[in-house]
Order: structure tokens, then sequence, then C-alpha cells
């Protein structure tokens, strides 16, 4: 029975659900955007260019995950970054590309996400985050991961470009959904994936702010470190996290 339970928990191919996953997923957020930003701004080459550039490299390392047999920290995680900034592209492309605007292009989004849930529950008759061994499973999955922080991303722009938020501002609106999230979580029978996916789409609004609270000019209301310092640093954080999962073969 033990052996059974060994090798199936061998076969899984997503992070477990800890407080190290959302500390992760957080700091994935922020070098999405932060990412994104450079390609967009910094380098100047443009939304359609910067979404092209990050949608080939999602489909890329999402084909090799989907290939892989078991749990990769490092592959998971390049998946996620690539979401999130992917993510960002897509939100940014459809409000100043398609002139869409924040709240119409979160709609869409929303609709987008609650279609794949829908889908997925009907297809498989339930949803579950962790563990998953089935790849129809984890392909929608990842769909739900990427329309979840495209939908962060557009929301977290919303709270600055149209309610009025600063970053800083924005960073504790997000934040406190999430400490709701937490004390629902904690003491009440709501759903654990209705809340997982909640804190999921908040926590790209927090890291995306946060972002933009670093790198954008103090006249903006952020920092002014720069696109490629705050990505750097991100970077650096995330492998750090990284190697520790590899090392302490957390899944």
């Amino acid at each position: 029975m033990k052996k059974a339970k060994v090798i199936s928990e061998g076969l899984n191919k997503v992070a477990k659900i800890t407080l190290l996953f959302w500390i992760m997923k957080i700091i994935a957020t922020t070098l999405g955007e932060t990412l994104g930003d450079l390609l967009a701004h910094t380098l100047q080459l443009g939304y359609a260019i910067g979404l092209a550039i990050t949608a080939v490299f999602f489909l890329l390392v999402l084909a090799i995950q989907l290939m892989a047999k078991k749990y990769i920290p490092l592959l998971f995680w390049l998946v996620i970054v690539g979401t999130t900034t992917v993510g960002t592209e897509i939100s940014d492309f459809m409000d100043r590309t398609l002139h869409l605007g924040y709240l119409a292009g979160s709609l869409i989004l929303i609709t987008l996400l609650i279609n794949t849930l829908w889908i997925w529950k009907s297809t498989i008759g339930k949803i579950e985050v962790y563990p998953i061994f089935n790849k129809k499973v984890e392909l929608f999955y990842w769909i739900a991961i990427l329309f979840s922080n495209s939908l962060g991303t557009a929301f977290g722009d919303f709270l600055s470009d149209n309610v009025g938020l600063s970053y800083l501002q924005g960073a504790l609106v997000t934040a406190g959904v999430i400490v709701i999230v937490v004390l629902l979580h904690y003491t009440t029978k709501i759903s654990h994936i209705i809340l997982f996916w909640i804190a999921f789409i908040f926590t790209r609004p927090f890291g995306a702010t946060f972002g933009d609270l670093l790198t954008k000019t103090t006249a903006e209301g952020g920092m002014d470190l720069g696109t490629i310092p705050a990505t750097a640093v991100s970077v650096a954080l995330l492998g750090i996290l990284i190697f520790y999962s590899h090392k302490k073969k957390l899944v």
C-alpha cells in the first residue's frame, strides 16, 4: 500500500499548495510584470511583438511541461512565469492596442476563466489543483492559470489606471483580499477550490502592482528602479526558491 502511494506521488505534475507556493507565485507575478514591461517599454518592442515573444516562450515551456513524467520545480515555475508574462502582454494588448479598456478586458477574461472551469468540471467531473496525474486535467489547469494571471493583470491595472489608486494602495487592496481569502479558508467551509482560484487571481495584481511600484517613475508613484534591475532581482529570488524546492524535493 505504501509503495503504491509513493509511485502515485512520483507521477504528480504540479506544485503542492503551501506557503512557499504562494510566495513563489507572488515573486513570479512580479517577474512577469517587470519582464513584460521590459519587452514592451524598455526595449520598445511594443505590445504586439511582446505578446508574440512571450506567447512563444509560454507555449514552448508548456509543451515540455506536458511531456514531463513528473513534477520538476524549475519546469513548473518556468510555465508559471510564462503565464504571468504573457498575461501581462495580453492585458496590455487588449487595453492599449485594441482599446477595450481594463474593465472590458477584465470582464472578457473572467468570462473565459469561468467557462474554462465549467468545462473542466463538466468534462472531468471535479476540479482539483493538487495532485494532478492526468494530462487532460493538467491542460485545463494551465489554461485556467493563464486566464487567471491575465485577469489579475487587467484588474491590477484597472485599480491604478481607472480607479486612481497608487501602486502601493493597489497592493494593499489586493493584499487585503488575499488576507480575507486566507481567513475564509480557515474559518468557513467554502470550497477550497473556489478560494484557491480567488487567491490565484488576486496574487497576480498584488505581485504586478509591486512590480510597478519598483519600476515606474517617481512621478507615476513608483520607485524608478527600472525594469532590468527589478527583473534581475525577481529572477534571483525565484531561482533561489526553485533551487530550494529541488533540494528539499518539495512535491
